[in-house]
């Protein structure tokens, strides 16, 4: 499923609350931060933070990017 399907599909879930909506959000962040970087380099916290802001029109903590940013590194990428 695209980056895009499943972040539309979970946020029209509502069994999620605002803290799973956000981390849903940060993921898809960073997915899209890291296809558009150069191949091999992980995406940085304010590169998410940029995205999530002007992809999305939502403000992330960067704690928020942070974590999902280990995810996304400890899961293979």
């Amino acid at each position: 499923m695209t980056t895009w399907r499943q972040l539309l599909t979970g946020l029209q879930d509502n069994s999620l609350n605002d803290v799973e909506r956000e981390t849903l959000v940060a993921r898809a962040a960073v997915r899209l931060a890291a296809d558009r970087g150069p191949k091999g380099r992980r995406p940085t916290i304010e590169e998410v933070v940029a995205i999530a802001r002007e992809e999305f029109a939502v403000i992330l903590d960067a704690g928020v990017a942070g974590s999902a940013l280990h995810i996304w590194a400890r899961t293979g990428g």
